[in-house]
């Protein structure tokens, strides 16, 4: 759908005064270019009047850094003379150069070598001349000749090989030294490398042909038919493959004596210059050749019928062209194994009088000269040789069609003389940058690809697209399309508009209706206006058919055709735009030109075309090359990115904003902010950088920088890039974003599109978006935002039908009518419900908004609001809808839609069963049979069962039996059944005394014991029910809530029991005494208290149980020695009078308490030291080898994907693990119960893991939490111990000297081990979170000091020290 549009025009002249004279002109014949420069190298030749064996070669440079300007004046590089042709090779019989017409150029190639930067001239008589270019004055230098002189040459795409062919008919293949490299014949009679097999069936004669019949099988072409166009110009024509790995030479063939009929043949030949393959004979094959840069179509050109102007004897002998219409003429492709690969026909005409030959030189009025490719191998370029001047042909394919898209005439000669090319060439890096000569003039012609789409807006938005098409030698056509109606694929369009020009509009040299350069559409009206280069436009109106209907899509009417002012001359024209200041009935078009002949700056002419004709005003433009903006307004971009804004009236042009580089696609578009009030120009660009820039006159943001295509909508800037996406970017969200430079980019909305889709159109009305894939077909799409935005305005007009239509068709969740604006769309329930009527789109929305993500609270409001409206509307016609709204509430309220049923069964019977049939469609049958169960409505249970389609054997019995049961007891059977529980209690309840031990066991069962509370609270059977709940409680082991409730059920033998178990000691002996126990068993009890006590650690409650309760002295004592509570011990013994328990149970208790702390503190220094050691071993191990410490990741072992079940050795990465021999099967799963076992494993301290040394210093952190215990025991014990025996005295100086040498060692240890380094103490700034923070900091946590994470335990105060008499203890003690 794309069309080619000019760009720029750059025209450069060469000065006859400096390079030439009036009597004898230079003339260009040849072009290079120099890519290191940016500049273009011409040759020029001028013969010598006196002396025809000698001609002098300038080489003259344009543009790049030799000169100011793009197109400044040539500047001088080098002049020379060389030999002609003729006087270095006197051509000789029997060869291909005996058939050559006799060319003026006498250079064969000229081209620069980037390496050396050398520019290399290669003549016809063999001279190979050099020309160093970084030279302050450049000088040429013949490096080498070829004897016979040549005929043919061509550069590698690398610029490392050169391959000639010699007037000898050789084929040389030379090096960028010009070391010849092989040397073979030009003509040479084996087929190739790659000659095919025949195995038989796949010969011609096996394979299907179709309508031609079996015929066309045995038919062959003879070699006597197969012969040379008269038009061939006998020159050898070599081209090279894109990535310069093969090439191909066509030559030709049968030029000699033994010869009937000269022909063309094509040969492929690799880069050693090997032969690969040759193509198959061809009737009428011409001299043109190009190899497609992409490799995969070789060009020529094929002449059919018969020759004008030749006798009918010759003519029954057979012309040697190909068998066909006389006067066709195709363009045919060939593989690389030489078969051909379809053709097209060329847009010329038969001669006028069939038969005759025009000319001599050209029998059809016409001749091809040459073939080329574009560097992107888009634009296949045709240089045509006509008797009334030169043309250049640019076509395009797409979806296997090929379409005219452009045609440059040659200017023409002083005098009217015929304009004539004399070289064509296209840039090798700028893809559609062609470059002309003619003998005095270069020019060099940019295009670039642009979509002729329709602007127009909603509601009248068309979606029109024009694809110009020339390929017809009658008319060129306009192909239309309006993607509102119609999706045609190309090449077809929904209408074909055949342009024919009248022949005073018509260029002079083509005589027929030229290709248009450019085509627009109207912002206001369906109108379409088509110009051409030479300055002839003609408007129509398409009358496109918007709606739907029989009539045509498109019937356009031509409104005006004319010449604009200055047409005719030396200006070009090449593009127009309406402008949408005009009235309706007086559209304007404003139209860019440019002066042809010299660097004079852009013309903008603005057209009035009214009923009486056509009128215009010229506004002059600040620079040349420039390109108007797709705008109402009339906006003119720069060739740096200035925009400026056209003033008609005052015609000047004024700044108004700037593109960063030149934006060849461009836009312009007004927002209009939220208040309605504030408006934003916005200005979008599309560079051929791939850079989508968007400014607002003061701001420029730079949206992607890998953009293909964009387009607008009123709302949208839509763009596509070539990461195969669909950007929706907000105008208003842009607008906001050019205010606030400093903050980030938004993320637009985003959909996924085929690889490589260029945006074609958007139709905002059909919310439709049409992608172009590479390979020519169209898809539409209709992407979420752009129907989400549509949505939105038809909800927020009201208009809720069209809104629910296209959420229905493009699959949008209808909760969008209440998230868009809950209140107002509550408020148009009723307008909603009006719009929407039919029955099942109000079920769908409902079930919509049930499954949605909507509060419950909410979705329960709209659809009381939505049944109520209903139930107002008509009840029984949307019965099923109030259903559906009872149903989709969260949770559902089944019971209320089949109360609806019951209320309307005696009135609407067949009603009813419907909607019982349509409410069992909504719900689980069984969910619904439970609840009109739980309804207690037999009648409606059996309806619902029976439309459920139940099997009567599995409900009857139960019904049966239910019916036969009591009021209450029935409906507890019921709720039983349906698991309602609590309900079924309160039935069980209702149902008479005479159930309450049933009542009591359900309440066991289903541990209904608070529900059970809560009815009979107040009741004769309240005490039962919390004796029951006692039991319960007491069953769980929640002994001291049992005994609670067994005291508050007046059970007191079941609270002692409790409380017993409890260890409620006080509570039981209060009980016990106000029961009256007796005696004994009050003492029996004590004993078993104070024995569970004991085991408790509790020896102070012990020793008051056995005191109070048990009477008993001795075991009270002995419990508070095993506690170490040695002054309550004395205490009691010195209150009851029992000083013999001092020397049988406190001295031994004291001796026995010493031995356990001494135990104790050895225990402790062995591990102290044990752990002190470990942790000096791993702390120099960490310095001397940190590798083998912490491990070194492998990268190898980022590649391995699998785990095997091996037993491996283990390896440095086992250090991180918790087992290092375990084998790691990555297919098990682990129970939650593992792991925890495993939490609880990580960090354990395993001897070799990594984590070994945090273990070792929480153990010593440990360590001295027991030893601060053990000194607060030592400190209860040492006086005790000084006031006994000698013994008891010797044990505390002892125990005293142990603590104190342990306590020292421990500090010292403590001090040593938690010393840390001025590496460990440096801190570090917290990173911010994110992701990669995190990573930073697990990677960091894995080399962690340890010291980091284990704080540094405090040592207790030594309250045990005191001061012993010289015969216990030291002096020096502290």
């Amino acid at each position: 759908m794309r069309s080619l549009a000019l760009w720029k025009r750059v025209h450069a002249s060469l000065s006859v005064t400096e390079f030439s004279s009036a009597d004898n002109p230079s003339r260009i014949t040849a072009t290079a270019i120099d890519l290191d420069q940016d500049s273009l190298l011409v040759a020029t030749e001028r013969k010598d009047v006196f002396n025809d064996s000698e001609t002098t070669v300038t080489i003259l440079t344009v543009g790049g850094e030799a000169v100011a300007a793009e197109e400044g004046t040539p500047a001088l590089v080098s002049s020379f003379p060389t030999p002609t042709q003729l006087a270095a090779n006197p051509w000789s019989k029997g060869t291909a150069k005996g058939n050559a017409r006799v060319d003026s150029s006498e250079i064969v190639s000229l081209h620069v070598l980037p390496d050396s930067h050398h520019a290399v001239v290669i003549t016809r008589a063999g001279d190979i001349t050099t020309i160093a270019l970084d030279d302050e004055t450049p000088s040429a230098e013949v490096v080498g000749s070829v004897d016979g002189g040549v005929l043919g040459a061509a550069w590698s795409p690398d610029d490392t090989l050169l391959v000639l062919v010699t007037g000898e008919d050789k084929l040389l293949l030379m090096t960028s030294t010009f070391d010849v490299l092989s040397e073979g014949p030009l003509h040479p009679k084996e087929f190739g490398e790659d000659a095919p097999i025949n195995v038989g069936w796949g010969s011609k004669q096996t394979q299907f042909h179709g309508s031609l019949g079996k015929a066309a099988a045995k038919s062959s072409i003879p070699p006597t038919a197969v012969g040379a166009s008269p038009d061939d110009d006998g020159h050898v024509r070599i081209s090279w493959r894109g990535d310069g790995a093969y090439f191909t030479v066509s030559v030709l063939e049968g030029a000699t004596e033994t010869e009937a009929r000269p022909h063309r043949t094509i040969r492929v030949y690799s880069r050693e210059a090997a032969l690969q393959s040759t193509a198959e004979p061809v009737p009428g094959l011409e001299h043109a050749l190009s190899w497609r840069p992409s490799g995969n179509l070789i060009v020529g050109t094929q002449r059919f019928g018969n020759i004008p102007g030749d006798s009918p004897a010759q003519s029954e002998s057979g012309s040697g062209l190909g068998a066909g219409r006389d006067g066709r003429h195709d363009v045919v492709f060939f593989e690389r194994n030489g078969l051909r690969h379809g053709e097209f026909t060329l847009r010329e005409q038969y001669p006028a009088e069939p038969g005759k030959a025009v000319s001599e030189q050209r029998k059809w009025g016409y001749r091809v000269r040459e073939v080329g490719w574009s560097s992107d191998s888009n634009v296949l370029s045709i240089w045509i040789e006509r008797e009334d001047g030169d043309i250049v042909q640019l076509w395009t394919t797409g979806n296997y069609h090929w379409y005219l898209k452009q045609e440059i005439a040659a200017p023409s000669g002083e005098n009217g003389t015929p304009g004539r090319f004399t070289s064509v060439k296209w840039h090798p890096e700028d893809a559609l940058r062609l470059i002309l000569t003619t003998s005095s003039e270069i020019i060099q012609q940019t295009y670039a690809w642009d979509t002729f789409v329709s602007p127009s807006q909603p509601p009248d938005d068309s979606g029109s697209v024009a694809v110009i098409d020339g390929s017809k030698y009658i008319s060129a056509d306009i192909l239309l399309t309006p993607f509102r109606s119609q999706n045609v694929p190309p090449p077809m369009a929904s209408h074909t508009l055949s342009l024919q020009l009248p022949p005073e509009l018509q260029l002079a040299q083509l005589k027929r209706t030229p290709v248009p350069v450019h085509a627009a559409f109207a912002f206001t009206r369906d109108l379409l206006a088509v110009l051409w280069e030479h300055g002839v436009m003609q408007v129509y109106d398409l009358k496109t058919r918007l709606g739907p209907g029989r009539g045509k899509v498109v019937d356009p009417v031509l409104l005006w055709a004319g010449r604009l002012n200055g047409a005719g001359g030396s200006r070009s024209y090449r593009q127009a735009i309406f402008s949408s200041t005009a009235s309706e009935s007086d559209p304007r078009v404003a139209v860019l030109a440019t002066e042809i002949t010299s660097d004079a700056s852009d013309i903008v002419f603005v057209v009035s075309i009214g009923e009486q004709g056509g009128s215009a005003s010229e506004v002059g433009l600040p620079a040349h090359n420039g390109r108007l903006l797709l705008s109402k307004n009339l906006l003119w971009e720069a060739p740096k990115g200035e925009i400026y804004e056209v003033n008609e009236e005052t015609k000047s042009a004024s700044h108004v904003a700037h593109f960063p580089e030149f934006c060849f696609w461009t836009a312009h578009a007004v927002v209009v902010g939220v208040d309605d009030v504030e408006t934003t120009s916005l200005y979008i660009g599309l560079s051929h950088s791939s850079k989508l820039h968007v400014t607002n006159g003061e701001a420029v943001r730079t949206l992607a920088a890998n953009t293909n295509s964009f387009t607008l909508t009123p709302t949208f800037l839509v763009y596509t890039t070539t990461a195969h996406g669909a950007h929706f970017a907000p105008l208003r969200m842009l607008a906001a974003v050019l205010k606030t430079l400093e903050a980030p980019l938004p993320e637009f909305e985003t959909r996924r599109v085929e690889r490589g889709s260029r945006i074609v159109t958007a139709v905002p009305s059909t919310m439709s978006l049409v992608l172009q894939m590479p390979r020519g077909n169209l898809e539409t799409i209709n992407p979420r935002p752009m129907v989400m935005e549509i949505v939105r305005q038809d909800i927020d007009s009201g208009n809720y039908g069209k809104a629910f239509t296209a959420c229905r068709k493009h699959r949008i969740d209808l909760n969008v009518f209440v998230e868009h604006n809950q209140e107002a769309f509550i408020k148009g329930i009723p307008s909603f419900l009006e719009q929407v009527s039919d029955v099942d789109y109000i079920n769908l929305f409902l079930t919509s908004l049930g499954q949605g993500h909507l509060p419950a609270d909410l979705v329960a409001r709209i659809c009381d609001e939505i049944r109520a409206e209903l139930e107002r509307k008509d009840l029984k016609k949307y019965v099923n809808s109030i259903l559906t709204a009872h149903v989709v509430k969260r949770p559902p309220d089944h019971e209320a839609g089949l109360a609806l049923l019951l209320r309307l069964k005696e009135s609407e019977p067949d009603l009813v069963e419907d909607a019982v049939k349509y409410i069992i469609f909504l719900v689980d049958a069984e969910k619904l049979f439970d609840t009109a169960l739980g309804m207690y409505d037999f009648s409606l249970v059996l309806m619902v069962a029976q439309h459920a389609q139940k099997d009567p054997r599995e409900y009857l019995p139960f019904l049966r039996e239910l019916r036969a049961l009591d009021h209450y007891y029935q409906r507890f059977r019921i709720d039983d059944n349906l698991r309602r529980y609590e309900k079924a209690l309160t039935n069980l309840s209702l149902a008479g005394p005479e159930r309450f031990d049933e009542a009591m066991a359900y309440v066991e069962k289903h541990q209904l014991y608070e529900h059970a509370l809560s009815i009979w609270r107040g009741t004769d059977k309240y005490e039962a029910v919390l004796n029951v709940y006692g039991d319960w409680l007491f069953e769980r082991r929640d002994f001291r809530e049992a005994a609670f409730v067994f005291r508050q059920a007046n059970r007191p033998e079941k609270a002692m029991i409790a409380h017993e178990k409890a260890l409620e000691w006080q509570e039981l002996f209060e009980l016990a005494n106000q029961q009256g126990v007796p005696a004994d068993k009050l003492r029996d009890t004590a004993y078993r208290i104070a024995e569970e006590l004991v085991s408790k650690k509790r020896t102070s409650e012990a020793s008051v149980v056995l005191l109070d309760y048990a009477k008993d002295v001795r075991e009270a004592v002995i419990a508070l020695v095993e506690g170490s509570h040695f002054s309550e011990a004395r205490r009691v013994i010195v209150l009851h009078q029992r000083p013999e328990l001092l020397e049988e149970i406190i001295h031994p208790g004291a001796l026995e308490c010493r031995a356990r702390i001494a135990e104790d503190l050895s225990e402790m220094r062995e591990q102290l030291r044990k752990q002190v050691q470990r942790l000096c071993e791993l702390r120099v191990r960490k310095v001397e080898e940190p590798e083998a410490f912490y491990g070194v990741e492998d990268s190898e072992l980022h590649n391995v994907d699998v785990m095997t079940d091996i037993s491996m050795a283990p390896t440095m990465f086992t250090r991180y693990t918790v087992a290092p021999s375990a084998v790691s099967k990555t297919t098990s799963k682990r129970s939650s119960r593992s792991k925890r076992k495993l939490e609880r494993k990580v960090g354990s301290g395993r001897k070799g893991t990594v984590d070994e040394e945090e273990y070792l210093l929480k153990s010593v952190a440990k360590l001295v939490t027991r030893f601060n215990v053990t000194q607060a025991d030592s400190a209860s014990l040492l006086p005790h111990l000084l006031q006994f025996t000698d013994e008891h005295r010797a044990e505390a100086a002892s125990l005293q000297q142990e603590l104190h040498s342990f306590a020292a060692e421990l500090k010292q240890a403590i001090e040593e081990i938690w010393k840390k380094t001025s590496e460990s103490e440096e801190q570090t700034e917290p990173a911010p979170d994110s992701w990669a923070a995190r990573m930073e900091a697990y990677e960091k946590q894995k080399h962690a000091n340890p010291l980091d994470k284990v704080p540094k335990p405090e040592l207790g105060k030594p309250e045990w020290k005191l001061r012993l008499p010289c015969a216990y203890g030291r002096r020096d003690e502290p």
